[in-house]
């Protein structure tokens, strides 16, 4: 007689919202701190105050991140086992070390560039480049390390997130700089208004690079999803007709990536200030949806 036994068991995602939250805001840290670096480096005059903003947002947006993470593991005080517990032979180990020591740089390189130090502020930012990249460019690595997982499993997969990085970067410097300008330096010379209106055009011209980059990468993603194995194409089918067509299609592709670039390089509607606002704004919507979609429907096809 043939015996059929049935198992109640209910499918569970480790990864949720809060670490898709983690990702985006070492994303939007790794991305100021580079603009900010480069700004320094570069030595043009316009480009001297973001380079300020960059500095302070970086090391806040990181301390602020690993918060996410604490509160996921859901017995917070457990956390420094990390560092005492090590393996290294998990990424995770590295990435820790990581999280301590970009900010700790980021710091640093602060202090030296806002007490007027630039050369010594330079070589720190120097060093903090990769170490932001590595910080951020790791959390893709260990997504990629999941061969289980066809969303994750690609070598495209830290090269996105440094790129999603730049762009969720450079668009926060945009609106912060916009902010700046228009609430805490209302009576500048029309000398200065012009080096502004400079720096945020140069700034909107990186923004669009990047996210022509970025969707390069999703698009080559996608079709690679979509010509591989079963499973790839179930993945491809629910980002794209599925569950997750609104976030992905809708949010991250043609809000956060097509209508930026039309308000970006549409040369009726870039010459004014709101376009540009309304750009960023956008992009850093877009980047929040793809880092939700990258780790929410990347666990949603159940393993078998």
């Amino acid at each position: 007689m043939d015996v059929n036994v049935v198992y109640n068991t209910s499918y569970e995602m480790p990864l949720g919202y809060l670490i898709a939250t983690y990702f985006y805001l070492t994303g939007l840290s790794a991305g100021s701190f580079v603009v900010s670096v480069i700004a320094t480096i570069g030595g043009k005059k316009e480009y001297k105050p973001i380079g300020r903003i960059g500095a302070v947002m970086a090391p806040i947006l990181l301390i602020l991140a690993p918060m996410t993470l604490i509160v996921d593991l859901e017995q917070p005080f457990r956390f420094w086992h990390l560092f005492l517990y090590l393996n290294l032979k998990s990424p995770i180990t590295y990435g820790s070390f990581l999280l301590s020591a970009y900010p700790i740089n980021g710091l640093i390189y602060a202090w030296y560039l806002f007490t007027g130090r630039e050369k010594i502020a330079k070589i720190l930012g120097i060093i903090g480049i990769p170490l932001a990249l590595a910080t951020h460019g790791y959390t893709g690595f260990i997504l990629a390390l999941g061969k289980g997982r066809a969303l994750w499993s690609t070598a495209l997969m830290p090269t996105l997130f440094i790129i999603s990085a730049m762009v969720s970067g450079v668009a926060l410097m945009i609106l912060l700089a916009v902010i700046r300008n228009r609430y805490f330096f209302k009576g500048k010379p029309a000398e200065e208004k012009l080096e502004d209106e400079k720096l945020i055009s140069g700034l909107t011209k990186f923004l669009g690079a990047f996210i022509i980059a970025d969707l390069f990468l999703v698009f080559n993603d996608i079709l690679v999803l979509m010509t591989s194995t079963e499973e790839a194409l179930g993945v491809a089918k629910l980002i794209l007709f599925g569950d997750f067509s609104w976030e992905f299609l809708v949010i991250e592709i043609f809000l956060g990536g097509f209508v930026p670039l039309f308000l970006i390089f549409n040369s009726k509607v870039n010459r004014y200030m709101k376009s540009t606002v309304i750009a960023s704004l956008l992009t850093l919507i877009g980047v929040y949806s793809m880092r939700v979609v990258v780790v929410i429907a990347g666990q949603s096809l159940p393993l078998h």
